[in-house]
């Protein structure tokens, strides 16, 4: 297999060759490069032969049609040119390429004739066909599947010699020649020089290529090729010679280097940048069709790599395996279709081809609609429309917010196509507005009453359609008055409607609420408010009965609301939903606004009139009429008049009493302006008649003509009672309440209902908004109850008197007959009978099923006959057997169930079932397979044994599930062996998910067929699911209880044991009161093990079961037990404790004591009673029994005992005081006693003990309590006080010591004492031996954590190392590592401690000591270290600086100076002698001078300066005179340095010598 050489490295040019093959396809081809060379060589001469002969067929001028005609008759080329037409956009629009296309497709017609001859020929067109064959057949293959093109890698022919013969030579034969024919398969001269890059040469080259391919692959060799002509063909043989083979062979060697260059070029090509994400060029179009059409979805998609698609049908994607011929899927050269057969509704859809690479995927939609036949003229679409979780009949309150909705299901789902949601209630369309909101979520539809009101209680209706086809659900919904403010005060008043409005003028009406808070409703009060505003005006001030009131006084152009309350002589009602807007217009005017708004409302219309041109008296008005009359009020109508002018006009209103002349002016002050008037202030009783006048600027015109007597009285009456109050049966809740109209009614607006539980006087409203008709149902009743109702009717005069009672009627569920049984199977059958089974009704009418009727008819060549009954006495089991059959007749049958209501309608007609002998070795199908105890993740399958047994007894069964939708393969196994019961929970069920289940029997033989499919079940816990409960009531009575709230009035309890009827019921007891069923065990034993369920029959499948194991039954006879002898439960048994005060406590606490309990104190078996001794409490609240001593004594010592009885329950608790135990109890209670005592003067709450503090400090710390300012505290170390300098104040209650720098001197014994007049208290501390050694521990660590960081110090001896702690001790060991090594110490490598320093001395450092050094300090229990790094620079700083310090100690000890022996100051007498001498030192030996008063001073004769031995040093002077005083200084010099010592020299004269010479001065 090979590529064509335009994909080797441009695979993204031709982006529909695309297949897993092909990524080794290319590899393959590296390795076949050079066997395959000759072929090609050999192929480019067939086709350099092949376009000559074609050269002549080319004359005959194909044009495209016949191409396309040529196309359609090869099956070859139709795939090709379909590959070719989608996938290259320059070759489908090349009409050079189409005759090509056509010359080829008569090519591959003639290679299916011509492969016979060939295969005969060479060796070497063997080896060639060889060389071909792997592409060219999975080429042809894969075209038929639509997934495989084969491309060939290198492939290039050059140009023929002009006058050449074409010829093919075999390998092992040279000179032979072979006759054979070369098909023609291009479409004009083409000369191939080379391989070139444009994508026209690509074209022209895979052309070639692909009628190469076709040449070799439609046999082992090429024996012939026809050429199509108009009438006739050709057949072209031509020789091959050994010049050509040269020729050729030539041609091979310069195709190959010309395919090795272009391939080295090609791979410099980075392809990543090629890559881009899919991209659809043609979309697929949506379609509407009919039934039974095919349609086919098209696009095509760009991208590299070639993306791959999916189809999708409502995101789901298509699996066409799994739909075998339904789904056709191609994918040819970029364009991908999708094809489905005989559309069905079901196909109704939205579908989607999503295209992926590794660059991105991208999806297009479309639609298809199938339309069904309704009528003969034409076709619409059908819809399955479902509502899931729908709203029931709802009850609110005035004011509440109230919801409704459904879950609605539209099958099939399409996503463009949005029903039409649409709510009604009473049969009237519902806007949204402020009361009212409606949603649209796409799967879920709901209403929300903003603020409910009575106005919106009705039968509201959903109506969800889809085009013409729709379906609607109903439900009621009930609002009751809310809550009065003033007790006894009436419902408020509904409906309230603005009639009959005018320019100053308006009707009001409403309807009476059907409370009345008790007492009569005396009138109504109406208000009004301008829109705009919030302010509320009465108006009118005393109450009407009637409801209708007309309201005048109001100002043209501006818009009202309104509002009505209701009054008794309790109070005033709440007021009732404000009325829509409504505008005082002349209703001309408000037509004309309405049709030509020329504006937004405001609320508020200005209207201006024109001037008059001319003043007009108007005339009279007509048609005046009484349009309605009242107690209180009577309405007056008419027309304006014709003759008015041009300004407006305004009315006044005349009245007389009737048989008078007296007219009176009704509205003296203000004109009327609208053709309405009501006039009040009339006498009840009274005849009146009435008339009106014009006036305008002009004047006031001629009065019209007058009504008729009309009599101040309600024209209306209020009805009457309606009559014959039917009530009859609907559901568990609710009733159908019918009547009579009332006779002569008159304008009803409804009518109310009312109904009460018998014999309780009381009744309550069924509606508060009147209903239309004479049919009511009222819901919200209490099952099993009995009911009365009555009826009245309303209208605007009032309500009537209530209808008589009905009769009582109970509630409880209507029943009808049964719906059809289904699933009617063949359980068994012999020659001349056959056993039948089918499935419970889904509806079974409200009451039992009281049996079956089986119908069966024959079917013969498939015609049915008529049916005939096969059981004249209803059957009770859903299976039986027919008998008197004939054999091998064909039958169907048909089953109906019966019960009290009657007979139901018929099953449909069973499949065809033939009677005939069942010969099979297997047992038959089990039947009756149903589900109970339904839970989240579990339920209970039941089933029935087959019928028919098999050829051996059944041995076992297996169980199968499967989720509702999954495929028939999708079938599971529950159980891996077969289970003897017929009976199993299945567990590890998915909430919320739909399983169906199937049961096989099986025997010696094997396994049979399966039972029928049950109906499909969700696994879930519906709401309100109860279980069996397990009870052991006080009498020791073991019972399992069951209850159920759902229950209908024929619902029974049924319980069973292993799922297995009950028979023996001597060891039971069933008791069932209401929706409550008790089963008790009369002597619970190993025959009662077993699983116990209960079903309740005509309900939702409520079930439930409890298993009784031997273990459950063991607890069980345990508590029965308990219950029968009972105990009294304790929380704790009898224990003892020593009181504060010494005193001893005995208690126990039960859970719980009633006031009956008492409890009997004994000692040693004797009983003992409260008394000084012994004080004895029971507190029977919180079940705590104890007894108080004031001391043990000696004779204490033995057994005590509690004895406790509440009721019939007993117990007791004993505790021994005895030998060791009691004296360690009396020995307790003595020290607790002396505590006390202790405690009542000053004392220690915490005894002394000692801290270590921050500083490392000793701190000797106690706690006392109980101080007051005379108490005193004294410290003692070893019997001797220890002087405190402050008085300790005792804050915080706590005395310290604090001994600073402790060490081993502060060893010894200390003690506080605390004294006052109260007494005293002493504690004591010995810090010795171990508790020193512990004390100083801890003093150490704090000294060790104290530590500095070690630094570097240079001296002149060398480099010391030292940390600083707060203080030093002994007991802190010290050691030294360096380098990880401990340190020896030597002469040279010195430790010690100087204060507070600790040092290392290293004296005359080396290179060697270069490294880390760590200080080790350890407390006793852990050594804390600390480090420093001496290398590096580190070090190289502290050697010099250790070498400069070095060097000056040198100087300092070796410099001259003055080692001592002169005084600071000499004083002499004159005359005497003076010596001085001192020592001088230096190394090198010092020279010496001297100075005399800061000047240079040598000896001479009377002061002698001697150095001699180099050290000593004198000064002499024989005879001092005064002249000899002064400073003399020694100065001392070397190398080293210089040194001067002074010495001041004070002669003095004697005080007679002194005289004397004065004297002898004088």
């Amino acid at each position: 297999m090979s590529l064509p050489f335009y994909q080797r490295h441009h695979e993204h040019y031709d982006r529909a060759y695309r297949h897993k093959a092909l990524s080794s396809t290319v590899s393959q081809y590296q390795k076949e490069t050079k066997s395959k060379s000759a072929v090609y060589a050999q192929g480019s001469a067939a086709y350099a032969r092949g376009s000559a002969a074609y050269r002549h067929s080319s004359a005959a001028g194909f044009s495209l049609d016949s191409s396309a005609a040529y196309s359609h008759g090869s099956s070859a080329y139709d795939l090709e040119s379909a590959a070719y037409s989608h996938g290259s956009t320059a070759y489908d629009s090349s009409a050079t390429q189409s005759k090509r296309s056509a010359a080829y497709s008569l090519d591959s017609e003639s290679l299916s004739t011509s492969s016979a001859a060939y295969s005969h020929a060479s060796e070497s067109i063997n080896k060639l066909a060889a060389a071909y064959r792997l592409g060219s057949e999975a080429y042809s293959f894969g075209l038929k599947n639509s997934n495989l093109m084969i491309e060939d890698q290198s492939y290039k022919m050059s140009p023929k010699a002009k006058r050449a013969k074409q010829s093919l030579i075999s390998e092992d034969k040279e000179n032979e020649a072979l006759d054979y024919s070369v098909p023609i398969f291009t479409g004009r001269q083409v000369n191939i020089s080379g391989i070139t890059d444009t994508e026209e040469e690509r074209i022209k080259e895979s052309a070639a290529y692909v009628a190469k391919r076709n040449l070799f692959a439609t046999g082992e060799g090429v024996s012939v090729s026809k050429v199509a002509k108009t009438t006739s063909e050709e057949e072209h043989h031509e020789k091959k010679s050994r010049k050509v083979a040269i020729r050729e062979s030539a041609e091979r060697v310069a195709m190959k280097k010309t395919l090795e260059e272009t391939q080295a070029f090609h791979r410099k090509l980075n392809q990543d940048k090629l890559l881009h994400a899919p991209e659809f060029i043609i979309e697929p179009r949506s379609h509407t069709i009919w039934e039974k059409e095919n349609v086919r979805f098209n696009c095509s998609v760009a991208g590299w790599p070639e993306p791959h698609v999916t189809w999708y049908k409502n995101n789901v994607p298509i699996d066409v395996q799994a739909h075998p011929g339904k789904y056709i899927i191609q994918s040819r050269y970029g364009l991908h279709s999708l094809e489905i057969t005989e559309c069905e509704f079901d196909d109704t859809a939205q579908y989607h081809a999503s295209a992926m690479n590794v660059k991105g995927e991208v999806s297009v939609y479309a639609s298809l609609v199938v339309k069904i036949a309704v009528t003969p003229h034409g076709y619409a679409s059908r819809f399955e429309i479902s509502f899931v979780d729908k709203f029931d009949v709802a009850f609110g309150r005035e004011g509440e917010t109230m919801s409704l909705g459904c879950t609605v299901v539209i099958n099939p789902d399409i996503k463009r196509f949005k029903p039409d949601i649409e709510w009604y209630r009473n049969g009237v369309l519902i806007t949204p507005s402020k009361w009212v909101q409606m949603q649209w979520s796409g799967e879920r539809a709901s209403l929300t009453l903003t603020h409910a009101n009575k106005e919106d209680e009705g039968l509201y209706t959903l109506r969800v359609a889809m085009g013409e086809y729709y379906e609607e659900y109903s439900g009621y919904v009930f609002v009751r008055d809310a809550d009065a403010e003033i007790p006894g005060a009436p419902g408020a008043p509904l409906d309230v409607q603005c009639l009959d409005a005018n320019k100053d003028y308006v009707i009001v009406s409403w309807k009476q609420p059907a409370v009345d808070g008790g007492n009569p409703i005396l009138g109504y009060f109406i208000d009004r408010c301008e829109v705009g505003t919030s302010h509320w005006t009465q108006c009118n001030e005393n109450p009407v009965k009637f409801a209708r009131f007309p309201v005048t006084g109001l100002i043209e152009g501006r818009s009202y609301i309104f509002r009505v309350r209701a009054v008794n002589k309790a109070g005033v009602s709440l007021p009732s939903r404000v009325s829509e807007p409504v505008a005082a217009l002349d209703p001309a005017d408000r037509a004309r606004l309405r049709s030509h708004p020329s504006a937004p409302w405001t609320g508020q219309i200005i209207v201006t009139e024109e001037e008059p041109a001319e003043g007009v008296v108007p005339g009279p008005p007509t048609d005046l009429q009484v349009i309605e009359a009242t107690k209180n009020y009577v309405v007056l109508s008419w027309k304006p008049p014709g003759q008015r002018g041009h300004e407006g006009i305004m009315y006044f209103v005349e009245k007389c009493v009737a048989g008078t002349e007296d007219w009176q002016r009704v509205n003296t002050e203000i004109p009327v302006k609208s053709p309405r008037f009501a006039v009040f202030d009339l006498s009840e009783g009274k005849s009146y008649c009435f008339r009106v006048r014009c006036c305008n600027s002009a004047g006031i015109g001629e009065p019209s003509e007058a009504t008729e007597a009309t009599v101040v009285d309600d024209k209306l009456d209020i009805p009457k009672a309606p009559g014959r109050i039917m009530p009859t049966r609907n559901t568990d809740t609710s009733v159908v309440v019918t009547w009579t109209e009332p006779p002569d009614a008159k304008e009803l607006v409804g009518y109310y209902i009312e109904s009460s539980v018998e014999g309780s006087g009381r009744w309550e409203p069924c509606n508060n908004n009147p209903v239309k008709g004479t049919r009511f149902v009222c819901h919200g009743l209490s099952t099993g109850e009995k009911y009365i109702f009555r009826v009245r009717a309303v209208n605007a005069a009032g309500l009537s008197e209530f209808s008589q009672e009905s009769e009582p009627i109970e509630v409880k569920a209507a029943i009808a007959a049964p719906s059809p049984p289904y699933d009617i199977v063949v359980l068994e059958s012999v020659r001349d009978s056959m056993v039948l089974g089918w499935k419970q009704p889904e509806a079974i009418g409200g009451t039992e099923i009281t049996g079956y009727y089986v119908n069966y008819r024959e079917v013969v060549d498939g015609v049915p006959g008529k049916w005939k009954e096969a059981n004249i006495k209803a059957v009770t089991d859903r299976a039986y057997r027919i008998e008197n059959l004939k054999e091998n007749m064909v039958y169907q049958f048909q089953v109906a169930a019966a019960n009290l209501a009657g007979v139901g309608a018929p099953s449909k007609p069973s499949k065809s079932f033939k009677c005939e002998e069942w010969t099979i070795a297997v047992p038959g199908p089990p039947h009756d397979v149903k589900c109970t105890e339904v839970r989240k993740d579990s339920l209970v399958l039941l089933w029935k044994e087959p019928v028919y047994s098999g050829r051996t007894p059944v041995v076992g069964y297996y169980v199968d599930m499967k989720e509702t939708e999954a495929k028939e393969e999708r079938w599971r196994s529950v159980n891996e062996k077969p289970l003897q019961k017929k009976y199993l929970k299945i567990g590890g069920l998915t909430q919320g998910v739909s399983y169906v289940f199937r049961v096989r029997a099986a025997n010696q033989a094997g396994v049979g067929k399966p039972s029928d499919v049950t109906d499909a079940v969700i696994a879930e816990t519906r709401p309100g699911t109860k279980e069996v409960v397990v009870d052991v009531d006080d009498n020791g009575v073991i019972s399992l209880n069951f209850e159920c709230d759902q229950m209908s009035p024929d619902s029974k309890f049924i319980w069973s044991k292993n799922y297995e009827p009950i028979e023996d019921d001597s060891r039971l007891n069933i008791d069932t009161k209401g929706g409550k069923s008790k089963l008790s065990f009369k002597n619970l034993g190993e025959d009662d093990l077993g699983i116990y369920s209960c079903i309740v029959t005509d309900t939702d499948g409520v079930s439930s079961s409890y298993t009784i194991d031997e273990e459950e039954m063991k607890r069980l006879l345990a508590l029965s037990h308990e219950r029968q002898f009972p105990t009294v439960p304790l929380i704790s048994e009898l224990a003892v404790e020593i009181l504060e005060k010494g005193e001893v406590r005995f208690w126990l606490q039960a859970e719980k004591l009633s006031g009956n309990a008492k409890a009997n104190f004994v000692f040693n078996d004797k009983e003992i009673f409260n008394g000084e001794k012994y004080k004895m409490k029971v507190d029977k609240n919180t079940g705590l029994v104890e007894m108080i001593m004031d001391k043990l004594e000696e004779k204490d010592e033995g057994t005590y005992t509690f004895q406790l009885q509440d009721g019939k329950a007993t117990n007791q608790s004993s505790l021994v005081l005895i030998g060791d135990v009691f004296k360690k109890l009396q020995d307790e209670a003595d020290f607790q006693r002396k505590e006390w005592h202790r405690k009542q003067g000053p004392h220690f709450v915490d005894k002394l003990g000692w801290e270590v503090t921050d500083e490392c400090n000793v701190m000797l710390k106690c706690k006392v309590a109980n101080i007051k300012k005379e108490t005193h505290i004294v410290w003692y170390k070893d019997d001797r006080e220890i002087m405190v300098d402050e008085e300790h104040d005792f804050k915080d209650g706590v005395c310290t010591l604090l001994i600073s720098e402790f060490s081993k001197k502060d060893a010894g014994t200390y003690e506080v004492i605390l004294k006052d007049d109260r007494g005293k208290d002493s504690s004591e501390l010995k810090l010795k031996d171990t508790a020193f050694a512990d004390l100083m521990n801890e003093v150490c660590r704090r000294i060790a954590l104290s530590a500095t960081d070690l630094k570097i110090q240079s001296t002149a001896e060398g480099i010391r190392l030292y940390s600083y702690v707060t203080y030093y001790v002994e007991d802190l060991r010290v050691g030294w590592v360096h380098n990880d090594t401990q340190i020896k110490f030597t002469d040279r490598m010195r430790t010690g401690v100087t204060g507070e320093q600790i040092w290392l001395q290293i004296n005359e450092p080396t290179p060697q000591d270069k490294g880390r050094y760590i200080m080790e300090l350890f407390d006793g229990s852990t050594t804390h270290k600390k480090t420093v790094d001496l290398s590096g620079q580190a070090f190289d700083e502290a050697f010099a600086e250790f070498q400069r310090l070095k060097q000056a100690a040198i100087a300092e000890k070796n410099r001259a100076r003055v080692l001592g022996g002169l005084p600071d100051v000499v004083t002499i007498q004159e005359g005497k002698a003076l010596n001085l001498s001192c020592t001088v030192w230096g190394d090198p030996t010092p020279e010496v001078s001297w100075l005399k008063n800061e000047k240079s001073f040598v000896s001479d004769a009377n002061c002698i300066l001697r150095f001699e031995s180099g050290k000593n040093v004198s000064f002499s002077i024989s005879t001092v005179s005064t002249q000899d005083s002064g400073k003399y200084s020694i100065v001392v010099k070397n190398k080293y340095g210089t040194e001067t010592s002074d010495v001041t020299v004070s002669v003095y004269i004697p005080e007679e010598e002194r005289e004397s010479e004065q004297e002898k001065k004088q």
